[in-house]
């Protein structure tokens, strides 16, 4: 059983980002929730949280999150977020550094990042830059990816 889920992990974005003055958009969302996920299995060899991430055009996806704040559209997320306290005393030092490296930048610069990455690009592998997936980058791709990363 994974230590949160995804649903509190935005949650705690959303808070740490309100608290900053920054308003955030659900690509943006998208991406930090990934990069939550992705980091945290590279460095603890087990997932954030157990809902899977898609592969989809502009990035990855958690489609529960989406749908959660795709009224938004492309605007900035307004609702005021409950912010989660969590037992598992890894997570709010884990994402307070994901928001530290990533927070600042804008969302399509962290969807250009992804793309450049192999685990949403080998996840994407054979499928136009428009074309829809629902394929899910897994947890081991993330986890081996970013771990290699880490090494350097």
């Amino acid at each position: 059983m994974a230590p949160t889920t995804a649903n509190k992990v935005a949650d705690y974005i959303l808070c740490y980002s309100h608290s900053e003055g920054d308003y955030i958009s659900n690509l943006k969302i998208q991406k930090l929730v990934y990069y939550a996920q992705a980091w945290f299995l590279a460095l603890h060899d087990e997932p954030l949280f157990e809902d899977h991430i898609q592969a989809w055009v502009h990035g990855p996806v958690q489609p529960k999150l989406f749908r959660r704040f795709e009224k938004y559209g492309w605007k900035p997320i307004l609702e005021e977020p409950k912010c989660p306290k969590f037992k598992d005393e890894r997570i709010k030092p884990h994402l307070d550094e994901i928001m530290n490296v990533f927070g600042d930048c804008t969302a399509h610069h962290l969807s250009r990042l992804t793309h450049q990455e192999d685990p949403w690009r080998l996840t994407r592998r054979g499928l136009g830059p428009d074309q829809p997936s629902e394929s899910i980058i897994s947890h081991e791709a993330m986890r081996d990816y970013y771990k290699r990363l880490a090494a350097q």
